[in-house]
């Protein structure tokens, strides 16, 4: 009996640590950011708009979103796509962001521009991605929590100075 309760405490052990090491993480910043959003706004001096699908997955580890345009190209297929990973480390509270999109297929290349590092400002996630050759690029997620929208702003960095290349809004749908 006492064996039997021995095993039967192990097992209850091993089985709530090995369920406490793939819990999802807590609640979070990108939390607000899961759900079905339409991005509106400007985009390389054009007006766009694309849905986004924003889900926890892999355990929650991980925020994906799918980023599809409502723009066609010539084939009819959209102008824009992409699939975004976004994952916060529990030790450093650093966020990263794997961005692979449709515009280059180079992001397995010996430089990629695809990750991007931010720590969180406030309701501010303020995404760097940098190249080898000292370029940034910038892409800043801001969470209006008064209207439970997400404004980006997307900046090109040469030298320092920075160009704005996109100013959108997400909203529910």
């Amino acid at each position: 009996m006492v064996r039997f309760a021995r095993c039967a405490f192990v097992v209850v052990t091993l089985s709530t640590s090995g369920v406490a090491q793939r819990a999802a993480p807590s609640a979070s910043l990108l939390d607000h950011l899961a759900g079905k959003w339409v991005l509106r706004g400007t985009m390389d001096n054009r007006q766009t708009v694309h849905d986004i699908d924003a889900e926890r997955v892999l355990n929650g580890g991980y925020l994906r979103l799918h980023e599809v345009s409502r723009e066609k190209d010539a084939k009819g297929v959209p102008a824009y796509e992409a699939i975004v990973f976004i994952s916060v480390d529990a030790n450093t509270g650093e966020y990263s962001c794997l961005w692979l999109d449709t515009t280059s297929n180079a992001a397995f290349s010996a430089d990629p521009v695809t990750i991007g590092r931010a720590t969180v400002n406030g309701n501010t996630i303020p995404f760097l991605f940098r190249t080898s050759k000292g370029e940034v690029f910038h892409n800043t997620f801001i969470y209006v929590q008064a209207t439970d929208t997400w404004r980006w702003e997307l900046d090109d960095d040469s030298g320092g100075k920075r160009q704005p290349f996109a100013r959108v809004t997400l909203t529910r749908r």
